[in-house]
């Protein structure tokens, strides 16, 4: 997306999401109505995550534009007549267990919203049986409800795509955001991948057989102007060989989580993490959590800084400050900074029932 498509397709405008009914206040609320510029509900007034409004389908389609253009756009897959949009292919589970009955035999479907892409439905199986039963997303359930919460929270719309964003004002700003999407996407963002412990040669093996496809893909969408690229190319192919010797074999026979440093069992499904190195670092499945507020990361997405995990919203909020009225990441220049850290666009520092400026007293 360049920077003149992004200000032609922005609105400020709201869309209703579907009124969905808050979680959080149930009947009493009449269902989602978007504050003009807050990531609120003017009817209850909670957020709009106690919401979760849209579907399954969008929630794809967003994440499908995340994971586009990085390491892990090996999980979406085109849209067709979508001219490009990609969306996620998210790995649902379906299990069917026998009931032990006298009579006719019969059957217990449940039905995963999600779950890890491991090499086989028990290992997957064994992971569920590690999370909390509370916060598995298991269809229908306050655990996939919880889901959908956090991928609104930890994955913030407006984090990734300049069209979701109200505040930005320029040509600069959304230019200084897409490059910083960009950088992310390339640098810091990652899926954590589920195995066995020792199972680490396996996952480099397939993240090289990804990498060789792409390069052939880029190289063969690349052939009419190879010619004139062709010391970039080369530049290129030095460097993806330095990273596949990168992460040598530190010799442990036992395995510690990376998070807790308590010992991983070598039956017990373990989470790696591409970008810390699939030799030197894996996590329990609950210990697999945002360094900043400590949630365990949605769908196993994760951004790697500073040898630490944390989920897309703490990241980015480290990078650019986020305006405590909006939401959104400030990318202009000038912004209000309160005494106790806090951050806002000068045009949100304002009451959220008459707007008044919260420097100068009002009745609210």
């Amino acid at each position: 997306m360049d920077v003149s498509s992004a200000m032609e397709k922005m609105s400020v405008k709201p869309s209703a999401g579907g009124a969905a009914m808050c979680h959080v206040c149930e009947e009493s609320c009449s269902g989602f109505q978007p504050h003009s510029w807050r990531k609120a509900c003017i009817s209850c007034g909670c957020s709009v995550v106690d919401h979760a409004p849209g579907s399954d389908a969008e929630d794809d389609q967003r994440m499908g534009r995340l994971l586009t253009d990085s390491p892990c756009s090996h999980l979406t897959a085109k849209v067709k007549g979508g001219g490009g949009l990609r969306v996620y292919k998210r790995n649902r589970m379906i299990v069917t267990n026998p009931v032990v009955s006298r009579k006719d035999p019969t059957f217990n479907t449940t039905t995963y919203d999600w779950a890890p892409t491991g090499f086989n439905q028990t290992l997957a199986m064994q992971y569920m049986e590690l999370i909390p039963q509370s916060r598995r997303p298991v269809s229908g359930t306050d655990g996939a409800l919880e889901r959908r919460r956090q991928l609104f929270s930890q994955l913030p719309a407006y984090d990734q795509d300049p069209m979701k964003c109200q505040s930005l004002a320029s040509e600069e700003e959304i230019s200084l955001m897409l490059l910083f999407v960009k950088s992310y996407k390339q640098e810091v963002l990652g899926l954590g991948e589920v195995a066995l412990p020792g199972e680490g040669e396996t996952l480099i093996e397939a993240a090289n057989q990804r990498s060789a496809k792409d390069a052939k893909e880029r190289s063969d969408s690349d052939r009419k102007d190879a010619l004139e690229h062709q010391d970039h190319g080369s530049s290129n192919s030095s460097t993806a060989s330095a990273t596949g010797s990168a992460n040598g074999t530190d010799g442990k026979t036992g395995y510690r989580c990376t998070g807790c440093n308590g010992e991983v069992a070598k039956e017990s499904p373990a989470v790696y993490a591409e970008r810390a190195g699939y030799r030197s670092a894996l996590w329990h499945p609950t210990c697999f959590v945002c360094s900043e507020c400590g949630q365990g990361l949605v769908d196993l997405v994760y951004f790697w800084s500073n040898q630490k995990l944390f989920c897309g919203r703490h990241y980015c909020q480290k990078i650019w400050p986020r305006c405590s009225g909006c939401d959104e990441l400030i990318f202009c220049k000038s912004f209000h900074t309160a005494k106790d850290g806090r951050t806002w666009h000068h045009h949100h520092y304002c009451c959220w029932k008459c707007g008044q400026n919260l420097d100068t007293p009002c009745q609210h």
